[in-house]
C-alpha cells in the first residue's frame, strides 16, 4: 500500500503531466470549426434526404404489393 507522501507524489505528478499536455493542445481557429460545422450539417442534410427518398419509395412499394 502507497504511504501518504507517495500518494502526494504522484497526485503532482499527474497534475504535471496533466499541464504540460493541456499546452500541447491546439485549438481551433473560429474559420475552423466554423467549417466544420456547416461540413457537419450539410452532411446531415444530404443524408437525411437521401433516405427521405428511400423510405418514401419502400413505402410506395409496399402501397402496390400490399392492399
Amino acid at each position: 500500500m502507497a504511504s501518504p507522501g507517495e500518494w502526494i507524489q504522484n497526485g503532482r505528478r499527474y497534475m504535471t503531466d496533466v499541464i504540460q499536455e493541456y499546452r500541447k493542445v491546439h485549438w481551433p481557429t473560429q474559420r475552423e470549426y466554423v467549417g466544420g460545422t456547416v461540413g457537419v450539417l450539410v452532411v446531415v442534410g444530404v443524408v437525411t434526404v437521401v433516405l427521405g427518398v428511400v423510405d418514401f419509395g419502400l413505402n410506395q412499394i409496399l402501397r402496390l404489393v400490399l392492399p
